[in-house]
């Protein structure tokens, strides 16, 4: 059985982000990939300082904080589900942070410019994302905060199989007002528990 890790970026507990998440999660169960969920602000971390200790082995030896809970649970999902709300018209803090500490696993040859590749690639792995704003325009609810999880993820060897951009939402528990909301996301989850199977 596929295991895939649910990740929300939103500081606040129990919101429109982690109503999404679930759904999403809902929907991996459903077909039948077992499920983890965490929220980011639950772990106290720190951006990466561009130490380069990683460079050694693939893993950040630089930091030791709660990131090193949450880099086992990453390696043993083969899906992953990446929620965050827009601040600011990117991803939350907490998000950037968790995509940032992630550089560890590239690698890099020495000439200049440097060739890179990621020890998480040809693994088959695989991604939905999912974001949240408050203006009903779109573009101007999310800004680049599809685009700030997609390429990094991408970059990383994950296939990103979905995307739901929820928009008009702000208020806690808000996104229950459209069930459609939940409905797409479940269907996601569920296509990419298919996807891993």
């Amino acid at each position: 059985m596929f295991k895939v890790l649910g990740i929300s970026g939103s500081p606040r507990r129990g919101g429109n982000s982690d109503i999404l998440l679930k759904s999403f999660l809902d929907g991996v169960r459903r077909g039948g990939s077992d499920t983890e969920a965490i929220n980011l602000s639950d772990y106290q971390f720190q951006s990466c300082i561009g130490c380069e200790r990683c460079r050694k082995n693939n893993r950040c030896e630089g930091l030791q904080d709660g990131m090193q809970l949450i880099y086992p649970k990453l390696l043993e999902s083969q899906g992953l589900v990446l929620v965050s709300p827009t601040h600011n018209y990117n991803v939350t803090a907490w998000m950037k942070a968790f995509i940032d500490r992630l550089y560890c696993f590239y690698g890099y040859t020495e000439e200049r410019p440097r060739n890179w590749w990621s020890t998480l690639a040809d693994q088959g792995r695989k991604a939905v994302l999912g974001v949240i704003g408050e203006q009903a325009d779109p573009e101007e609810a999310i800004g680049m905060t599809m685009t700030a999880m997609k390429l990094p993820i991408e970059a990383l060897g994950y296939e990103v199989i979905g995307e739901l951009p929820v928009t008009g939402v702000f208020d806690k528990g808000m996104i229950r007002n459209n069930p459609d909301n939940s409905e797409r996301a479940e269907q996601l989850g569920y296509e990419l528990s298919q996807a891993l199977a």
